[in-house]
């Protein structure tokens, strides 16, 4: 398998994250959620308090009407936006809204949690048009068209191996054989910052750059883990980070979050909300 430059501190220090100017919530970005479901509620919290923990400033988490009362009580430092439902998932209704609030925000993490449904694409659509960095996850995926050369955002895409055979149209043993490869074309063709997850990560960029990063701990590998590093690259880019300094610091910081719960905990037991806390420090560290 093909591995690109390593993914450590010393690889970091070239692609530094927003310094940290004052004590106003105002310049440390807005951040807007998108996330969650009835099925999985949890998702939209996770992602949430990754991104305050990355340290974004303002946070709005849009949700299915029916739990954003729930999210807004387990996260008072949100404010919530419920949107429309029907039997399918999200309403038409709630593209709109999701428009709106994207024009109010630096930044969108869209799609943890999230049904498959048909208003995906439309969602997808009016969020790559608009002005607000941009994070990519789950069921989103599956509705991202090819970019056309006027599109003037860079997204990040977070797929994991059967997502991005989807965005491919390929088998997941081809991903597994190369996950560089197929995640220069994805990178290409969706004009992208990738994240090919696996216990080997590969953060792949249009032009060929690529990063291999091979740290974290087998306890990484447990459900929620993928929405809290959603949160993390939200939580950057809401900073004002720039997409790939973005990915590549979220899944060093994911990784050895990893590493260090492993140290106090075990390899294995810890639990997903867990990752976020530590993330300050070795932001500092």
């Amino acid at each position: 398998m093909k591995h690109g430059k390593p993914l450590d501190r010393t690889a970091l220090s070239s692609y530094p994250l927003p310094r940290v100017v004052d004590g106003d919530k105002e310049t440390k970005g807005r951040i807007l959620i998108l996330a969650g479901s009835r099925e999985v509620p949890g998702a939209a919290l996770l992602t949430a308090t990754a991104a305050m923990r990355a340290g974004a400033g303002k946070l709005r988490i849009a949700s299915a009407a029916s739990i954003v009362a729930q999210l807004g009580v387990a996260m008072p430092e949100a404010m919530v936006i419920g949107l429309g439902e029907d039997h399918d998932g999200l309403a038409a209704s709630a593209v709109s809204q999701i428009a709106k609030q994207g024009g109010k925000v630096d930044c969108v993490v869209a799609g943890p949690g999230m049904s498959q449904g048909p208003m995906c694409k439309k969602i997808t659509d009016v969020l790559l048009a608009s002005n607000a960095r941009l994070a990519l996850d789950a069921a989103l995926l599956h509705s991202l068209e090819p970019a056309g050369a006027d599109r003037s955002t860079m997204p990040v895409l977070l797929p994991n191996a059967g997502e991005l055979a989807s965005l491919l149209d390929c088998d997941e043993e081809e991903i597994e054989r190369d996950p560089i490869s197929s995640g220069l074309r994805a990178a290409q063709h969706y004009r992208s910052v990738v994240l090919v997850k696996g216990v080997t990560s590969q953060v792949v960029t249009p032009d060929g750059q690529a990063w291999t990063y091979e740290g974290g701990a087998p306890g990484l590998g447990v459900s929620g883990s993928g929405d809290v590093l959603a949160g993390i690259v939200g939580g950057l880019l809401a900073r004002g980070a720039e997409p790939l300094n973005a990915l590549l610091w979220s899944v060093w910081l994911h990784g050895e979050a990893g590493a260090q719960l492993a140290r106090k905990i075990g390899e294995i037991g810890f639990l997903a909300r867990e990752i976020a806390d530590e993330v300050p420090s070795l932001m500092l560290g």
